[in-house]
């Protein structure tokens, strides 16, 4: 399975993913943010896009997966155009987050 990081300032979401992730097999580190996390072996990124610059994580040249508030349109506007990989709503990304890094990696 895949190296992944992930990039959460809200520790209890931060965990979540954890949790979800290392369940399908998947080994993450947290971090709070994209300054201080390990990236150096990192084959993926699930990123909250309120918090990060989408374009500073594309820069970073890992696949990104990246999450928003469902009410920040802008946020995922500037995603898209910023070319994440994928960018949905939290909500979504809490529901779906295993089979969304599968497609992701494949």
């Amino acid at each position: 399975m895949a190296r992944v990081v992930a990039i959460a300032p809200d520790l209890l979401l931060g965990s979540k993913v954890e949790a979800m992730l290392s369940a399908a097999g998947h080994e993450v580190k947290l971090a709070p943010a994209v300054a201080e996390a390990p990236l150096d072996t990192a084959e993926l990124l699930v990123a909250d896009l309120d918090a990060e610059d989408p374009e500073a994580l594309v820069s970073l040249g890992i696949p990104v997966l990246g999450f928003y508030s469902h009410v920040n349109v802008e946020t995922r506007q500037a995603a898209e155009a910023a070319g994440v990989d994928v960018a949905v709503p939290r909500s979504r990304m809490v529901r779906e987050l295993p089979q969304l890094v599968t497609k992701l990696l494949a």
